[in-house]
């Protein structure tokens, strides 16, 4: 079953918007094809519980990466180069001299192509060519957002016909308190080692320990318990990650087959350039490595033609009202 297009707007290159929903009964999401963005997210008691916007005009004017795929390479790159296979590549730097989420017009500001809809899941597409934002190869990229239950799944695939390098993410920003701030959600995370950073947020090589720091989940704990919150930072998985909203009883479970998540906890947004303050919500963008392609010794993000970049990532959400009618 195909669902017909909800217009969402046009750019300003004349390009339209669609904005599809999804819902299956204890799911319901809103997904846009300007950037594949996750607009909203309600569950079953009715909270919305990420951030989004309510115009194609607010995403090109005041967003900051609210619910898209970012691409093609999330996260940073230090100074905007990388070589592969002899060959220096120099990136668009939109991070001061560095790259951060694909450059200047990275994948959230593409409109992508709808390949197919239906009540409970939606796949869009994007075609990113040879040069674009200084990367090779022409990549071709989907994504798939399908709703299971109480979970929501995202699929992530891409194919080039040189080499390159990839890395697909999500930067929905979740609250699972519908509103407010996310200082007092708890976060678990199996999670033993992160990676520590320089001044312009690019990792220094080191797979650091989190025991006996205050980047240590592995024990349950507040986000504001250490560091006042303040949180952006990949984190080398072995397992899930859990957030919970203890005032609401509402809780997400995060599943992934990437290496690594990237834990933001939105302290940086300001309330004036978005309608959003400082730590109104938090990101979970699961991922390979920022600044793998210049350190050998973090996994792999090159693709190289004939073969295919997949990963997945599951949201999986209950409520305390759920837990009452086990």
């Amino acid at each position: 079953m195909t669902l017909p297009d909800v217009a969402f707007g046009i750019t300003p290159e004349g390009e339209k918007v669609h904005r599809h929903v999804l819902d299956n009964g204890r799911l319901r999401a809103a997904v846009l094809s300007y950037g594949a963005t996750l607009q909203r997210l309600r569950l079953a008691d009715g909270t919305d519980v990420v951030l989004g916007l309510p115009s194609l005009q607010d995403y090109l004017r005041r967003s900051r990466y609210f619910g898209a795929v970012v691409g093609r390479y999330g996260n940073r790159i230090a100074r905007g180069r990388f070589t592969l296979d002899g060959t220096e590549y120099r990136l668009a730097a939109n991070d001061g001299e560095h790259s951060l989420h694909g450059g200047v017009r990275g994948f959230d500001k593409r409109v992508w192509r709808v390949e197919s809809a239906g009540p409970e899941e939606v796949e869009l597409s994007l075609v990113s060519p040879d040069g674009e934002e200084g990367y090779p190869g022409e990549l071709r990229a989907r994504v798939r957002y399908a709703l299971d239950g109480d979970a929501l799944r995202l699929e992530y695939r891409a194919t080039t016909d040189a080499p390159t390098v990839v890395n697909l993410t999500n930067h929905t920003y979740f609250n699972l308190a519908g509103s407010g701030d996310v200082r007092r959600h708890v976060v678990a995370m199996e999670a033993d080692r992160y990676l520590p950073v320089d001044e312009g947020k690019i990792p220094t090589g080191e797979l650091a320990p989190v025991a006996g720091t205050p980047f240590d989940f592995t024990a349950a704990a507040r986000v504001d318990a250490r560091r006042d919150g303040r949180y952006d930072h990949c984190f080398v998985l072995q397992g899930g990650v859990t957030v919970s909203d203890p005032a609401s009883g509402r809780s997400m479970e995060v599943a992934t087959t990437e290496p690594g998540v990237q834990f933001y906890t939105g302290h940086m947004l300001d309330g004036v350039a978005t309608p959003f303050g400082p730590f109104a919500g938090l990101c979970l963008e699961t991922q390979r490595f920022p600044d793998a392609p210049n350190r050998p010794a973090f996994p792999s993000a090159v693709l190289r033609p004939g073969q295919e970049h997949r990963s997945v990532t599951t949201y999986r959400f209950s409520s305390a009202r759920d837990c009452n009618r086990l």
